[in-house]
């Protein structure tokens, strides 16, 4: 049986059905509560309405986070590319990029393509050592939570690289529950739908079962290079939907021929003209769950933010 867990800047809090029941706790992180599971399992108490908290991020910074690149298949094909030949790869984030489940995502004012990506982010729940053999999620993953790998694209796609343009404060809003799952839950890791919409459009709508990896085999092939820690975070990828979208074959061909300097300038003006684009005071707003409601990671709700 799931148990959610929320945090406010004070207080951890399991939800239950009458509302949300105070921990007894001390622990200040979210490796510390994690070790603290007697006072998970004994909270109880007056429920307060959960609406009625200030929920911030159920995972704690510092920790490591941890992100697999291009993992969906409708995600892949829609950047033009075969899934069937899609290495599994890692890159990181800068944990003082995580926020709350509701708090502003602010766009720099440098950047001029905000994209979005719902994804679910496993929470390690127990130490993983460089060469760790890894037979289960259950045994060495705490629970999920649904993430937004904001991304700057015009600052991504030139530089072919990943950190900076998501690593800014905000850029990795978290919660607003850690769920913490029994072994056999787990089992339904597939069937969780995640979906995202803007300004109440849907954008994305896909369960875990198109991921190209899944989570067994990208925890496996991580622990054989980068040691992971209660607390930190792995982001499974995302489905197709993104702002973001490979040009069509001609194009492709004829910008492969013009020098980068003309290719990124032509590209750029075109998507300076897609809508989907995040926008100053869009809504965004993140959900997954199994179509069943028998696992629900709850509802993110963001606005964007310019600064000038």
């Amino acid at each position: 049986m799931s148990t959610a867990i929320l945090r406010t800047a004070d207080s951890w809090w399991v939800a239950t059905p009458e509302g949300a029941v105070r921990i007894d706790t001390h622990a200040q992180t979210t490796a510390q509560l994690l070790a603290d599971q007697p006072a998970i399992e004994a909270a109880s108490g007056d429920a307060v309405p959960v609406e009625s908290l200030s929920l911030v991020s159920p995972v704690t910074a510092p920790c490591r986070v941890v992100a697999q690149m291009t993992n969906f298949v409708s995600h892949v094909r829609d950047a033009g590319m075969n899934p069937g030949t899609v290495p599994l790869t890692f890159f990181r984030k800068a944990s003082g990029s995580i926020s709350g489940p509701h708090d502003d995502v602010v766009k720099p004012a440098h950047v001029r393509l905000l994209d979005y990506e719902v994804e679910i982010a496993l929470v390690i729940g127990r130490p993983l050592p460089v060469g760790t053999e890894i037979e289960n999620m259950a045994g060495h993953v705490a629970g999920l939570v649904i993430t937004n790998d904001v991304s700057a694209r015009d600052l991504q796609l030139p530089k072919t690289q990943f950190y900076e343009s998501k690593s800014y404060p905000t850029f990795t809003p978290v919660g607003p529950a850690l769920v913490l799952l029994d072994a056999d839950e787990f089992k339904r890791f597939t069937d969780l739908r995640l979906r995202l919409s803007v300004n109440g459009e849907i954008r994305q709508d896909m369960t875990a079962a198109d991921m190209i990896y899944p989570p067994l085999a990208a925890l496996r092939a991580l622990t054989r290079f980068q040691r992971m820690d209660p607390g930190d975070l792995l982001l499974t990828g995302t489905p197709v939907g993104t702002a973001l979208s490979a040009p069509p074959k001609p194009v492709e061909i004829v910008g492969s021929l013009l020098p980068a300097t003309t290719k990124w300038r032509l590209f750029f003006r075109s998507q300076a003209r897609n809508p989907k684009y995040l926008r100053d005071g869009d809504i965004i707003e993140a959900a997954i769950a199994t179509d069943d409601g028998a696992i629900d990671l709850g509802r993110q709700r963001t606005t964007v933010r310019w600064t000038r």
